[in-house]
Parts: C-alpha cells; sequence; structure tokens
C-alpha cells in the first residue's frame, strides 16, 4: 500500500516524531547497557514504562535483551525462545506470562551472578567447600 503523499508541514511532523523515538530507544538501550548489578530491575521498569511511553512500546523485546551487559544477540535469541517469545515481538505485545517470565530469568541470572562470583572468589582465597 503506498504512502499517501505529505504536505511539508506534516513531513516535518512526522520526522521530528520519528528522531524523538530513535532518542528514547537509544536511551533506553543506554540505561539497559550501565544497569549493571541491577539489570533485572532496569529491564522491570523499561518493560512497565512501555504502557505509557508508545517509543518503547514499539521497541523489539530482542532489542532490549540485547542492550543487556553481557547479552549479544544469540544470547537473547536463546532466552528468547526459552522463554517462548518470538522473535519478532515487541514489548507492547508482551503477554503477563512473558513478562513475567523476563523478570524471572533477570532476578535469577543476578542471584546466580552473584553467587558464582562469591563461590569463585572462595576457591581462589584457598577455601573449599
Amino acid at each position: 500500500m503506498p504512502v499517501p503523499p505529505l504536505s511539508a508541514e506534516q513531513r516535518a511532523a512526522a520526522l521530528q516524531k520519528a528522531a524523538a523515538a530513535r532518542r528514547t530507544r537509544a536511551a533506553v538501550a543506554a540505561e539497559l547497557h550501565h544497569a549493571g548489578e541491577r539489570a533485572g530491575a532496569a529491564l522491570a521498569a523499561v518493560v512497565a514504562r512501555a504502557e505509557q511511553d508508545e517509543a518503547i512500546a514499539k521497541m523489539r523485546v530482542a532489542a532490549l535483551l540485547d542492550a543487556l551487559p553481557g547479552i549479544g544477540k544469540v544470547r537473547a535469541a536463546e532466552i528468547m525462545e526459552r522463554l517462548a517469545i518470538s522473535p519478532t515481538r515487541r514489548v507492547r505485545g508482551l503477554g503477563a506470562k512473558q513478562r513475567a517470565a523476563l523478570a524471572a530469568e533477570f532476578h535469577a541470572d543476578v542471584h546466580s551472578d552473584v553467587h558464582s562470583d562469591a563461590h569463585s572468589d572462595l576457591q581462589g582465597a584457598g577455601h573449599t567447600d
């Protein structure tokens, strides 16, 4: 279906809206990237903000996961497959169970990472279990 012709004012408004959406998506990606140990909480907050923010709601879930520290495209795809989230799913399209599964996935990752780091620190210091 062809795009209807736009007036100069309509085109300028659309360009400004698109630029604002790109800035918002970039800010969200940066926020997630720098979340560090609180990545799970940051992801949950971003998903919650999607209810009010159209730009976040239209982001792909894969892009959100890819923005998290330590998670690239491959690991994001594996997580989404395990949680039964379509690779093309947008944040707005997540169901309640999918949101809960994402929150649980990253809450568990944070605690298991902390435990494994503490465990390796103990082993490195000559302690055993």
